[in-house]
């Protein structure tokens, strides 16, 4: 003990007494302070990533079928959705996995991809017109029924005007005279007035005409991709507590419905030239005054897009509509043009100075002349897909609202994702419901059919005429089977409707078919053993399961977080490497300075076990008083920051963050990490030196020089 306290007060004597350590000391200061502040952000990044994961779709974990061909990936692959064997038995799966004590919520889902048609605004006004007129044969005519068929039709009439002018002006950019006399023959007939005289007498051969000839004229529809997951919406909703509903409502428990992703909703589905001057806003607003119009290329080029791209506008007014926005136009930009087309081209020539009165303008008093969203709440969306069999499928469903995950913006990760009921994912997805299933069974029965086993398949065709007797039927019992092959094949536009309109409860969800699970769980530090206990329920049940955590199915955004951490640990290791070099060849120096000094020590009674503990625990107090430093300065920056926070520069970066700004937290073994580290390093460093000063012999070492 004697001893030790004997070389700790050399060692605080010379802490400061040679200018080398100095050096030494601030290598060590940085090298804390880079790995207290590099561990804590990744730390902090990592924690945010994953409650942007967790809490959007996948879960904490997520199983899946063992008998599946590819690996679950929730955000998709490059190749495309994975091929994912049917869980047939959820039912099971939710009671085995539900009871496992750190297990929340088993949340049933299948996630696919499929394509919606948003209809061009001829197809949208059109349908509308015929909806009108059905309404009247119906109920009767109204005045007020009418006044809209009406204006109507003068809509019709005035996209039938601009059609025309588009017309004209293409004849200077193209030579395709026979293509633009046919287009002129099919305009001229729509706008004439005997068109219209005969629509009145039979409107829908009039309705019939347009839809086929005037509205393929108009090229302005959008087949949209769309990516959703079919799952049990309440649960859902309640499982991921960051869900809000942001416009319309929640589908109610028990019905058909669709929830599009606010993100979606906005950027595929608005009016285009809104969007533009959203984005505009948005960056502008997010640069805080360091982004402007003027000098940036991409805003401009919004710019000029509105410019050259008010026929969406133009298609979307009829008369009266156009002759207020004319009138709103002129007065905001003293004009006394009397064409909307080139007023909007000079409305949207907007700049640093007059953007924000002009946007507050066509929001305030453009916007309500115009239909903002290609699919508003309540319209019914037609959605169609590939089902397993290869065929396409198509379901009807109603659009109840929109969502966003709180927090997270217009993180585009986030925001990819839509949601459908369940019973609606199993018929887009080519899955019988119970109610299929019965129908199909009844019909069989009815029409005789009898199953065949695949290997009895060529006797029954080609075999002995016992076998072609007993297949036989009635003509009733041929046609039975017919309808029987149609039903098969695809369902009736009536039995679709009809199953459309149908409620379902909790005990259908439950035994249907489904491709995946997640599983919320009550304490999300415990992730591994409840991985653990998830597949040994799995095993223990035969309940035939994959199992992976949420880093492993999210796919290619996981294995980014997993990058991550590799580049920032290798940083940190390059940069110890050449810490490790520069404090040996510093120690080596302070040690060679030394020798007169340790020879003197060993020449009184030193032992060379006294004088490498005395050179390696200077090298520890000069680690730990520096290291401290270091520390203190990474808390004190880790502590501003945690006040602050971190801004996120973009929606991705949002979504990493899991919000607008990261509030890292520094954690004690971020500190405990540093220190062992530098401390390791410095001790290595140290090594090598204190045993070479301890090989000079005494009387070798009192003759050396200063």
């Amino acid at each position: 003990m004697g001893q030790l306290t004997l070389i700790l007060r050399i060692a605080m004597r010379n802490l400061f007494a040679n200018p080398i350590n100095v050096v030494i000391g601030t290598i060590i200061t940085f090298g804390t302070f880079l790995v207290v502040v590099g561990s804590s952000l990744l730390d902090s990044v990592d924690s945010s990533m994953s409650r942007s994961i967790t809490g959007s779709v996948t879960g904490n974990l997520q199983v899946y079928s063992a008998k599946s061909k590819d690996e679950l990936s929730v955000y998709g692959s490059f190749g495309g959705d994975p091929d994912l064997s049917p869980i047939t038995n959820f039912a099971a799966i939710k009671e085995r996995l539900g009871a496992l004590p750190n297990v929340a919520h088993v949340v049933p889902m299948g996630i696919s991809t499929a394509f919606i048609n948003s209809g061009n605004t001829v197809d949208l006004t059109l349908s509308e017109l015929r909806n009108v007129i059905r309404q009247e044969k119906d109920t009767g005519i109204t005045p007020e029924l009418k006044a809209r068929e009406e204006s109507l039709k003068d809509h019709v009439r005035q996209i039938v005007a601009v059609i025309k002018g588009d017309l004209k002006n293409l004849l200077e950019l193209t030579s395709d005279r026979d293509r633009e006399a046919e287009s002129r023959v099919i305009l001229d007939k729509a706008g004439s007035p005997a068109f219209w005289e005969s629509f009145n007498k039979d409107p829908y051969s009039g309705l019939e005409f347009l839809e086929n000839e005037v509205a393929p004229q108009v090229t302005d529809a959008d087949l949209l991709q769309i990516r959703y997951v079919g799952t049990d919406l309440d649960l859902y909703q309640r499982a991921f507590d960051r869900m809000e509903i942001v416009d319309g409502q929640s589908v109610p428990p028990g019905h058909r419905g669709f929830i599009i992703s606010k993100l979606y909703y906005e950027e595929f589905l608005k009016l285009k030239s809104a969007r533009r001057l959203d984005k505009i806003k948005e960056a502008i607003d997010a640069g805080h005054g360091r982004k402007t119009i003027a000098g940036d290329p991409e805003l401009q080029r919004y710019m000029k897009e509105n410019q050259s791209q008010t026929r969406e506008i133009l298609f979307q007014l009829d008369s009266q509509r156009v002759k207020k926005a004319v009138d709103i136009l002129q007065a905001a930009l003293r004009s006394q043009e009397t064409q909307l087309d080139p007023l909007l081209v000079s409305f949207f020539a907007m700049n640093d100075a007059n953007f924000p009165e002009r946007y507050r303008l066509f929001y305030d008093r453009l916007a309500p002349l115009l239909q903002l969203y290609r699919l508003r709440m309540g319209d019914n969306l037609t959605i169609k897909a590939f089902t397993r069999s290869g065929y396409m499928q198509a379901v009807n469903v109603k659009i109840f609202g929109t969502y966003r995950f709180q927090g997270m913006g217009d993180a585009p990760l986030a925001g990819s994702i839509n949601l459908m009921d369940l019973m609606s994912f199993r018929d887009l997805y080519g899955y019988l419901t119970p109610q299929n299933v019965a129908e199909l069974k009844a019909l069989q029965e009815e029409g005789g059919v009898r199953h065949l086993e695949r290997e009895k398949a060529e006797e029954a065709l080609f075999g002995s005429g016992d076998v072609v007797t007993e297949a036989k039927a009635s003509d009733a019992s041929n046609a039975r089977a017919k309808r029987e092959l149609a039903n098969v094949q695809g369902v009736s536009k009536e039995r679709r409707a009809a199953s459309e309109r149908d409620t379902f409860t909790q005990a259908d969800i439950d035994n249907g078919v489904v491709l995946n699970a997640a599983l919320i769980l009550k304490d999300p530090s415990k992730l591994n053993a409840s991985l653990k206990a998830v597949k040994a329920a799995s095993t223990q049940y035969n309940l035939g399961l994959k199992t992976m955590s949420w880093q492993e199915a999210a796919g290619f955004i996981g294995q980014m977080v997993r990058l991550l951490k590799l580049v920032l640990y290798f940083a940190v290791f390059i940069i110890f490497v050449v810490a490790l070099v520069i404090i040996n060849n510093a120690m080596m120096m302070a040690t060679l300075q030394r020798v007169r000094e340790i020879g003197t020590m060993r020449a009184v009674g030193a032992q060379r076990g006294f004088v490498l503990s005395m050179v390696l625990i200077e090298t520890v107090v000069l680690g730990l008083v520096f290291g401290a430093l270091g520390a203190a300065l990474g808390s004190g920056v880790m502590l501003v920051l945690q006040r602050i926070g971190i801004p996120a520069g973009s929606d991705v970066v949002r979504f990493f963050f899991s919000g607008p700004r990261l509030y890292p937290l520094l954690g004690a073994w971020n500190i405990i990490v540093a220190f062992v580290i530098v401390l390791g390093v410095s001790a290595i460093s140290t090594l090598f030196p204190a045993i070479t000063a301890t090989r000079v012999s005494p009387i070798r070492a009192m003759q050396t020089e200063e």
